[in-house]
């Protein structure tokens, strides 16, 4: 995939709820994002749906069109309330906010702000695996190809950490350059 143009919805939250309000994730269905977040605006919740341009080629024809960054997904700030989270989860075709028994989890504003900024620039981008600090990867390609471990992180280096549970030592590579995937 590449990168493309950005649309958000954005509508309003009362003053009080903005001093406690977070951003959170909705899981909604195929295909409704935009219909769901268009409804976020009219009901006033802060919402942002990143949207990215495609080509999509048919035998007769191409078109440009628009599609969520990140399928069934909506982000919305609002204030962690059980009223809140009733009026986004009574919308059509909202699942439910993302976390444990609906609470939620909440998502650093930088975070929302880094695919802001991604989205508007039209930077090249793809997709790839989520991973963490922590997890075991597999290394992909080059003459490292298939070597497991642990990743780090160090000085902003990502790290693999290989190691022998047997005589509990451990041997750290630099892997920059490298692509992983998560075991």
């Amino acid at each position: 995939m590449s990168s493309s143009n950005e649309a958000w919805q954005v509508g309003t939250l009362a003053p009080v709820a903005r001093a406690e309000s977070n951003w959170y994730a909705l899981q909604t269905r195929a295909r409704h994002e935009k219909t769901i977040a268009e409804r976020l605006r009219e009901q006033g919740v802060t919402s942002f749906l990143p949207l990215v341009s495609e080509v999509h080629r048919w035998s007769d024809r191409r078109k440009t069109v628009e599609l969520p960054l990140f399928s069934c997904y909506v982000f919305v700030r609002m204030a962690p309330t059980g009223q809140d989270r009733l009026r986004v989860c009574r919308i059509n075709g909202v699942f439910g906010i993302v976390g444990v028994r609906g609470e939620g989890i909440p998502i650093p504003a930088e975070q929302i702000e880094a695919v802001r900024t991604l989205v508007a620039e039209q930077l090249q981008w793809s997709e790839h695996p989520f991973l963490k600090i922590g997890q075991r990867v597999r290394i992909r390609g080059g003459s490292m190809d298939g070597v497991e471990g642990i990743l780090t992180a160090r000085n902003g280096d990502r790290t693999l950490i290989i190691s022998v549970d047997a005589i509990q030592r451990s041997l750290a590579v630099r892997i920059e350059g490298y692509d992983v995937e998560p075991v």
